[in-house]
């Protein structure tokens, strides 16, 4: 099991605080069965900055401690980007990181309340340099919540996005919940990942969201999330189903 959003490194965000407690949180993915963790340290979201450099130093140093602990993970490296016009500009200055460093994917952060008008632009435009935007927990967006058709026109689109396991597992409620369930079954979403931040409240969770993906949505679709992960760390192209629409009466269970 490959985890693909992580704030497992040390001192850079609202993640990890120390190296002592990145260690733990490895220890605790090693024995959930995980067996590669993406560092996707927050990015240009107006508190943390975390340039494309200065990740790979920090995952070198963790990969290091990891291995002379002798726990059984790879950290790879990534970031979690806040949307912003400059986008394009920091990709030219090679201030952002791809997944994995493969020039292949790049994750995108909304806001939590709302879409920025410019959204579908910066997307069209990360795609027209052979990278394509995945979206990150687009369920805990107010906006997308109450307007579904939003979210299915930036797939329809080329984006793809990734769903929080905690959010499948009913951490952040019932509505978020449901509304994470009705993207993987909408073929909305192709990726699960952790997002975790610590092991007290924002923990990785990543096993029973699997559980609850297979009994709701069957096991072609946990197959197909697993497996993109493992597509995405590798820079290969991933599997996507025809997306469609989730109908607002469906997510709410209004009638009518």
């Amino acid at each position: 099991m490959i985890d693909i959003h992580c704030h497992i490194l040390p001192s850079v965000d609202d993640g990890a605080k120390h190296m002592t407690e990145s260690l733990e949180m490895a220890r605790a993915a090693e024995k959930e069965g995980i067996t590669a963790i993406v560092a996707t340290p927050h990015h240009n979201n107006g508190q943390y900055m975390n340039t494309k450099l200065d990740i790979m130093e920090k995952v070198k140093e963790l990969n290091g401690r990891i291995q002379k602990e002798g726990i059984d993970i790879t950290i790879l490296p990534g970031q979690e980007c806040r949307i912003s016009g400059e986008m394009l500009d920091q990709l030219d200055r090679e201030e952002l990181l791809t997944m994995n460093d493969k020039d292949k994917y790049i994750f995108v952060e909304l806001p939590s309340s709302q879409v920025p008008l410019y959204t579908e632009q910066i997307i069209y435009d990360i795609q027209l340099k052979g990278i394509t935007p995945i979206i990150v927990h687009p369920e805990r967006n107010a906006e997308l919540i109450e307007n579904p058709e939003k979210l299915y026109q930036l797939v329809k689109n080329g984006a793809c996005t990734q769903v929080t396991a905690a959010s499948v597992v009913g951490k952040f409620g019932k509505k978020i919940k449901k509304f994470a369930i009705d993207m993987i079954e909408a073929n909305l979403t192709h990726f699960v990942a952790s997002d975790a931040h610590n092991l007290k409240n924002r923990s990785f969770q990543m096993s029973e969201a699997y559980k609850i993906i297979e009994k709701e949505c069957g096991s072609d679709a946990t197959y197909l999330l697993m497996e993109n992960a493992e597509l995405l760390v590798e820079g290969s192209m991933i599997i996507k189903e025809i997306p469609e629409r989730i109908k607002k009466k469906k997510l709410f269970g209004l009638i009518g």
